[in-house]
């Protein structure tokens, strides 16, 4: 990376209260669900079911609240948006029923979604030439930051007392608000003009739609490394514990070091489908070598897990830059918020469904589940330049359409 501090001052906000709002994201995703457990005494089924309702909840919340920031202004809807998400992680404190918990966990899950949307003009507007490799760069930052807020949240954890827990919800609820202040220093984002025809128009746009299952698809791979290879290794290998750890840090070192080098060489669409493809691959050759990791000695089983998580971090660097790249490059300017709302429900449904996937597959199955796994990625990667083609070729038809509309001679 050749510049730790982007150049522009609004980059620096950005950054600044993307690394603030991320050391909040580092505690919860670390210990947040044990908090529920251990401090709240929810069981864990109710816990499950919450966050999965929560997840379903959230996925409209994107697309009308992007379009909100394209047409009132980014700068206020997304730092709305961080506040809403700190009042309600505060909430979780009050959260000790089924209820409460799962109002509480929908209103922090829908603020995310809909701030994930809302940022998105925010970073065309200020990312410069390439809004695409800011977003690389603060995929960096945003690994950094939850990599400190995991270390916090491995006191509490360690410390396991109800007051520990707390005292980790209560941070997790002030860096959203300190993150929200430091957009007070951010220039506004002017609304663009409103363009004529439907308004809804991302959710008329098919070949945008289909490119947002295959990013749905390949997101599942955010899972593998978080759910599936955590409980294949303690329950199918010999390796110790202590490598799920390893692995994550493995995941973060490779992604601070290199996402946005792997972004700047996918600077267009097709470039995009290309990257598809090769993390599909990618992500094959890694399940291959994690089902052949169980039943081998322990150094065997830690070479093949090791091996496996470089390959798949390398796949994921692919997949993200082939991301960014594609729902930026094909979203209209006049509606970013909207498009990268929609595209966001990608992931979305891979956050809601892609748990109970792997797991019925890789784990339950065994073995053969991690073959069709990665096959399924693999097929996905393959189609995601077709899918591309046929975006650009509509996205030609739009703005000659919209040209012809503005050069027509008036009667």
């Amino acid at each position: 990376m050749p510049h730790l501090i982007p150049d522009t001052g609004p980059q620096r906000v950005v950054a600044a209260s993307n690394f603030v709002n991320t050391i909040g994201s580092g505690l919860y995703l670390t210990a947040g669900v044990l908090y529920f457990t251990q401090a709240a005494h929810l069981p864990a089924t109710e816990v499950g079911l919450g966050l999965g309702i929560a997840g379903f909840v959230s996925l409209a919340a994107g697309i009308a609240v992007g379009r909100l920031a394209d047409t009132r202004g980014a700068r206020g809807v997304y730092a709305a948006t961080l506040v809403v998400r700190g009042l309600a992680t505060a909430g979780f404190m009050l959260a000790d029923s089924f209820w409460p918990f799962v109002l509480a966990v929908c209103a922090a899950t829908g603020a995310h979604a809909a701030g994930q949307a809302a940022r998105s003009p925010i970073i065309r507007c200020y990312g410069g030439d390439r809004p695409q490799e800011f977003r690389a760069y603060l995929r960096a930052v945003t690994n950094i930051g939850v990599s400190f807020g995991a270390l916090l949240a491995g006191w509490a954890v360690q410390v396991d007392t109800h007051t520990a827990y707390q005292l980790l919800v209560i941070g997790n609820a002030i860096s959203f608000g300190a993150s929200a202040a430091i957009l007070v220093l951010l220039p506004p984002v002017t609304p663009g003009p409103a363009a004529d025809g439907p308004r809804w128009i991302a959710l008329r746009d098919r070949p945008y739609l289909l490119i947002t299952a295959i990013d749905g698809i390949m997101a599942i791979q955010f899972k593998v490394l978080t759910v599936a290879i955590p409980l294949w290794l303690v329950e199918a290998t010999t390796a110790p514990r202590w490598l799920i750890s390893g692995t994550m840090l493995i995941n973060t070192v490779i992604v601070i070091a290199f996402q946005v080098r792997a972004s700047r060489n996918i600077d267009s669409p097709t470039a995009g489908g290309g990257a598809y493809r090769r993390s599909g691959v990618a992500f094959l050759v890694s399940c291959a070598l994690l089902s052949l990791s169980a039943g081998v000695p322990a150094w065997a089983a830690v070479t093949l897990l090791a091996t496996a998580v470089v390959i798949h971090t390398v796949g994921e660097l692919w997949h993200s830059a082939a991301g960014f790249e594609v729902s930026f490059a094909l979203a209209p300017e006049h509606a970013t918020g909207q498009y990268l709302g929609v595209f966001g429900l990608g992931a979305g449904l891979a956050e809601a469904l892609g748990p109970g996937l792997l797991i019925s597959l890789c784990i339950t199955w065994g073995r053969p589940g991690w073959y069709v796994v990665g096959a399924l990625f693999a097929l996905t990667g393959l189609a995601a330049p077709l899918a591309v083609r046929w975006a650009q070729r509509h996205q030609h038809t739009r703005r000659t359409h919209v040209e012809a509309a503005v050069t027509a001679p008036v009667a």
